[in-house]
């Protein structure tokens, strides 16, 4: 297996998860007859949310990860940073839905950390 191709486990991995998230409001929409904004329901507030926080972490770290992958990052490296990423994106989806602050507080610790990462191993492997 190359660096590209645990990559695209994490790229396909991620996007499955977009999808679900959004249709989880839609269905949401549908039950509480909501076509714009949230209407005051506070549980599809929730799944926008969610949607929402994926929607502005997920693109930003699978162009990192696929770009350092292409660079040479080592195989073992992008499947930690993959993982923990994604594991930290399922974490807070699951936090935030069943308001459990502790999950997305960790969702968020680990998504950070695998984006903090990714970024230093690309600004290294940009100026090595």
């Amino acid at each position: 297996m190359t660096s590209t191709d645990a990559a695209a486990i994490y790229v396909g991995l991620n996007i499955v998860l977009l999808v679900a998230l959004g249709a989880r409001v839609v269905a949401r929409r549908i039950a509480a007859g909501v076509s714009i904004g949230d209407g005051g329901d506070e549980e599809l507030s929730l799944r926008i949310r969610s949607h929402g926080n994926a929607s502005e972490y997920v693109p930003a770290f699978l162009v990192g990860l696929f770009m350092s992958a292409a660079l040479g990052l080592a195989v073992w490296l992008v499947h930690l940073y993959g993982l923990m990423f994604t594991a930290g994106r399922v974490a807070h989806a699951w936090g935030l839905s069943k308001t459990v602050v502790r999950a997305r507080q960790a969702g968020m610790v680990a998504t950070w950390t695998a984006m903090l990462l990714v970024a230093g191993a690309l600004v290294y492997q940009g100026i090595s």
